[in-house]
């Protein structure tokens, strides 16, 4: 690991869309487990095109949170492009990217951040690996998810066996190192993490624990995004294969 400097704000990005019953539960819970451990943060949740009273909630969760910071994508909507705005839109020197259905676990993200500091670029969570959980993960997803991730997994001849999943986080230099990214839906959650692997960046893995959502419904279809991942997986894996280090990290 290369020496960085101390970390001093943890971004917290949540791309969200419809999600006005679960945005209380979840910002409240990161806000606590944050804020119980130390770790100096924002909360940077960005309304993507939203059709119910997502925005009007957090409005008032601003009232009551202090580290709250909601932001609407004015632009084109979709998920990578919600993060990409949540990037954007964003101050600290850390990155950590959570769903706003309350799936994944505040105190994981505290580990994040412990194993930024300890001089990781990026840390990646899996959920299928020893101290891991997934609980009520829909049958079908389930096996298309470790499919996908067995497929990734031997084409890029990684350690990681959940790339495909979105909860990671990343030093601000690798945010930027990564750029442009070119994946607007939920493809982005294969490109950045590949993108950082093939560019050079380390990186730690720690286990995770993931909750299936209680209220609202999920907005990755997967009929949608096949081709869409293949694109980003070949993309990358020609940049792996082919680029001769062009864009590797100096």
């Amino acid at each position: 690991m290369s020496a960085h400097a101390p970390l001093t704000l943890f971004s917290v990005v949540i791309p969200a869309r419809d999600e006005e019953e679960s945005l209380p539960s979840t910002v409240g819970n990161i806000f606590a487990a944050l804020h119980a451990a130390g770790v100096p943060h924002e909360i940077v949740v960005v309304d993507d095109g939203s059709h119910d009273r997502t925005w009007a909630v957090l409005q008032q969760l601003r009232e009551k949170i202090p580290t709250l910071v909601p932001t609407q994508n004015t632009g084109a909507h979709g998920f990578g492009r919600a993060v990409t705005w949540g990037f954007d839109h964003s101050h600290g020197d850390a990155i950590v990217i959570m769903m706003a259905d309350a799936s994944d676990s505040p105190t994981d993200a505290v580990k994040y951040w412990q194993l930024l500091n300890a001089g990781h670029d990026c840390a990646f969570g899996s959920r299928f690996v020893t101290g891991g959980q997934v609980v009520d993960y829909p049958r079908f997803k389930l096996l298309v998810n470790r499919l996908a991730n067995f497929l990734v997994r031997v084409g890029f001849h990684l350690p990681l066996n959940d790339t495909t999943n979105a909860f990671k986080a990343y030093r601000r230099t690798v945010i930027d190192g990564c750029r442009p990214f070119l994946a607007p839906h939920f493809n982005l959650t294969v490109e950045l993490p590949l993108k950082a692997i093939v560019r050079g960046f380390s990186f730690a893995i720690t286990p995770i624990s993931w909750h299936n959502r209680k209220y609202g419904v999920a907005k990755l279809k997967l009929k949608e995004m096949g081709s869409r991942y293949f694109f980003i997986c070949a993309y990358v894996w020609l940049e792996k294969y082919f680029s001769r280090g062009d864009y590797r990290r100096k």
